[in-house]
């Protein structure tokens, strides 16, 4: 098989395995466009023959409290991640160019946390919130969500700041500089790339989140997006269409594929620098 036609088929593959992934997005979004009533599983692949997202966004909205959940889940996708992030370079700061003892096995520690499944998670998290007041609070779910986002950032900048010359410190004590400036003044600075990365990376994570957001609140003023967003059951004995479902899922998705949309080459180019 020649070169060119190598190519060809290369592309072939790529174009059809593209459109089978894709596949279930259509679904959504064709489903989403249906009017409410004019619903049908047998007819769910074909395009629909009116558009009806704004009713059915406007009935999912009149279903559930999703204003409410919306600042919300704001405040825990920009606030928790932007703490994670801090938690996590300091972390890499401390093992890498401060030669923290036993640095290695300190990183093993904050890293272990991602071997346990979440779900083993949210009894222990549960009673324990409702002990000290934590269940159904802000400060709760801000806590658990700059926690379980912790390991990931001190596994990014722990790579990133292994890359930088030990040269840099070194001159920045000389000029008398204390440990903490230089990692606010000049490290800090020096990865804005690779911190904006992981950013991007928690703050889809936490907008997305439904397991936490279930099992630690239940107000409307508390609750994250998903988790308000659940109550719009697709069992027909609960009179919600699937379309007003799917319409309010799509409309909550937008936030993060558009923060995707407008930061990709300063996500791309922090994954870059980090060099997992």
């Amino acid at each position: 098989m020649t070169g060119a036609r190598l190519i060809h088929v290369r592309r072939a593959v790529l174009a059809v395995l593209g459109l089978v992934w894709l596949f279930p997005t259509y679904l959504i979004v064709a489903n989403a466009l249906r009017p409410a009533g004019d619903y049908d599983p047998s007819d769910a692949v074909k395009p629909p023959s009116s558009i009806g997202l704004f009713d059915n966004i406007a009935q999912a909205w009149d279903r559930t409290a999703v204003g409410d959940t919306l600042l919300s889940t704001l405040l825990y996708s920009v606030v928790s991640p932007a703490l994670a992030v801090l938690m996590g370079a300091l972390a890499g700061y401390a093992i890498v160019v401060l030669r923290l003892r036993h640095g290695f096995a300190w990183f093993v520690v904050i890293f272990a946390g991602t071997i346990v499944p979440f779900q083993m998670l949210l009894v222990p998290l549960f009673v324990g919130y409702s002990k000290v007041t934590l269940y159904d609070d802000h400060l709760g779910l801000i806590i658990i969500y700059s926690a379980i986002n912790v390991p990931l950032a001190a596994l990014v900048m722990r790579n990133f700041f292994g890359n930088v010359a030990v040269s840099i410190f070194e001159a920045a004590r000389l000029d008398g500089a204390s440990t903490f400036r230089i990692f606010w003044r000049i490290y800090l600075p020096l990865s804005a790339a690779a911190l904006a990365a992981v950013f991007i990376l928690e703050f889809t994570f936490v907008w997305n989140d439904l397991l936490f957001g279930l099992t630690l609140s239940q107000s409307p003023t508390v609750r994250p997006v998903w988790a308000e967003l659940s109550a719009l059951t697709t069992d027909v004995y609960a009179g919600t269409p699937v379309p007003i479902a799917l319409a309010a899922g799509l409309v909550v998705s937008l936030p993060t594929v558009a923060i995707f949309l407008a930061t990709q080459r300063l996500f791309t180019r922090g994954l870059t620098l980090a060099q997992f």
